[in-house]
């Protein structure tokens, strides 16, 4: 939970397609182009929606960069009244402080800088908490003790490895001062600050763990009998912890008020449902938007790479296939080419090979030193893009150039816009990797466990409404979508020509 930016409903301009005085011939030959566009999309995506989208009264829709996000809600609509939108601290914090509409319901860094440039600052969303470089800034200090979550979205996250960690922890880099602080306990393990980017609290149903390091994935979300009931012990113990840290409670929220927020977010669906250069994303027999994911199918482990879908069905690489129908669309009018290299980047993602090696949780994992695949390999889930089981990743985001001597990850991080974040130094002391050392930003999920084998691994999110909430990664790494794929491409020696960049591009910014 994190959130008190103002949903602004989006404002339709009308825009006059025609001007006065227009010759008949002009008149007819829009008119041929219109008949020849199956959707009649309109001249002007971003601004006004086609005639058949708007006759189904498809949900709110908000703008972005790259024209609008969709959301639904099987619950008849965006309840403002919910406790989603009430502070239920002391700092004036709500849930959709730092997960709002526009944004996917997560938080882009273009969200916090006009919430910033509006309250000149004094939103609940830069509460010194975790709204700040260090806890110690202050109002003086100004918009450069926010430059992580002004620039790139970013949220401190304070934590505490458990008694009888597997390594030792000290910052070699330092940039904001609190990095590490030191326990009052004799003997007891400092406290970490690691950075990381709000996840969305829409599409929840298709979680396989809850949080960047799955912290509040307290039931297993891998028993399809008991799903249901896991995942909304989960969110409401997740909503619980935000309220209490996040917003600086005094008190846990009611049972009633959990419910009713997690009844809230489960009935949330959002995507990108118009594109700038692509038009209505369900037109043409496509099933872009957030529409189909209400009635998606899933279940735990559903399209597992390693046949662990208990239903018995092999893995399908062809994990998207929503934009299938485009592949087959011989239309030469103005959104032709754009469908086209949306259909390409899906065939990309889907089919274009990469070689997986030294990943941790991966590799070491299943003992293979590389593993050939492809994007759905682990963004198996079908047309959501998270993997349908719990499996932390460490690719080498949160690794510091300057300490990295792995060459292809390396190659990777130097396309990056990355922040200037604490680097740790972490070494292990015990267990089967002693004497290994990892230089890295975020430790992950090793400083909920203690385990050596964890330093580094996150999970990885849903990816539908992606333009919606850049920049990307835990740690917002990506300033574009273009950044995310060339880290791919050098770090999975994908070996992709620039068509086949520019058309995966395409692809996400249409999710």
């Amino acid at each position: 939970m994190h959130s008190s930016i103002v949903l602004r409903r989006m404002i339709r301009r009308p825009i006059d397609i025609r001007q006065s005085g227009l010759a008949l011939v002009t008149s007819a030959a829009a008119v041929l182009l219109l008949a020849c566009e199956t959707d009649r999309a309109p001249l002007a995506p971003v601004t006004r929606t086609d005639a058949a989208a708007a006759a189904k009264g498809q949900g709110a829709r908000s703008p972005n960069p790259s024209g609008q996000l969709g959301t639904v809600s099987t619950r008849g609509g965006i309840d403002g009244g919910n406790p989603f939108f009430q502070s239920l601290g002391t700092n004036g914090r709500t849930c959709a402080s730092c997960h709002v509409q526009a944004s996917g319901f997560g938080l882009s860094a273009q969200a916090a800088q006009a919430a910033f440039a509006a309250s000149g600052g004094t939103d609940p969303l830069f509460a010194p908490v975790d709204g700040a470089n260090c806890p110690s800034v202050t109002a003086a200090d100004g918009a450069a003790g926010h430059s992580l979550l002004l620039n790139y979205g970013l949220i401190r996250v304070a934590m505490q490895p458990p008694a009888g960690t597997q390594f030792t922890i000290q910052a070699v880099h330092d940039p904001y001062g609190c990095a590490l602080v030191p326990s009052s306990e004799p003997g007891g393990q400092p406290t970490v600050s690691v950075y990381r980017r709000p996840l969305p609290t829409t599409n929840l149903r298709f979680l396989s763990a809850v949080m960047w390091d799955g912290r509040e994935t307290v039931q297993a979300l891998t028993n399809a009998a008991s799903l249901d009931a896991d995942l909304r012990a989960n969110l409401a113990h997740q909503a619980m912890d935000a309220t209490l840290g996040h917003a600086q409670a005094a008190s846990a929220p009611t049972p009633a008020q959990l419910d009713a927020i997690v009844d809230f977010e489960l009935g949330l669906y959002s995507a990108q449902q118009v594109d700038n250069a692509a038009g209505e994303l369900h037109a043409q027999k496509a099933t872009g938007g957030p529409d189909m994911l209400t009635s998606a199918k899933y279940h735990p482990a559903v399209n597992d790479p390693l046949g662990a879908d208990p239903s018995g069905a092999k893995f399908d690489p062809n994990a998207f296939s929503i934009y299938t129908p485009w592949t087959k669309v011989h239309n030469n009018g103005r959104w032709g080419e754009a469908r086209a290299s949306v259909a390409r980047g899906q065939a990309v993602f889907n089919n274009h090979p990469l070689t997986m090696t030294n990943v941790p949780g991966l590799n070491d994992g299943l003992g293979v030193p590389a593993i050939a695949g492809t994007c759905s390999t682990c963004h198996n889930t079908p047309n959501v893009g998270n993997h349908s089981t719990p499996l932390p990743l460490d690719i080498g985001v949160s690794r510091s150039a300057t300490y990295e001597s792995n060459p292809q990850v390396l190659a990777a991080l130097a396309p990056l816009s990355a922040p200037d974040l604490p680097v740790y130094q972490v070494t292990c002391t015990a267990g089967p990797l002693a004497g290994r050392v990892v230089y890295t930003s975020d430790p992950g999920r090793a400083l909920l466990t203690g385990q050596c084998s964890d330093i580094g691994r996150l999970k990885g999110p849903v990816l539908r409404g992606l333009a919606a909430r850049a920049p990307y990664f835990h740690n917002g790494a990506a300033a574009s979508l273009d950044e995310v794929v060339e880290f791919y491409n050098q770090r999975f020696q994908m070996g992709l020509s620039d068509q086949q960049r520019a058309d995966l591009v395409a692809f996400l910014r249409s999710l």
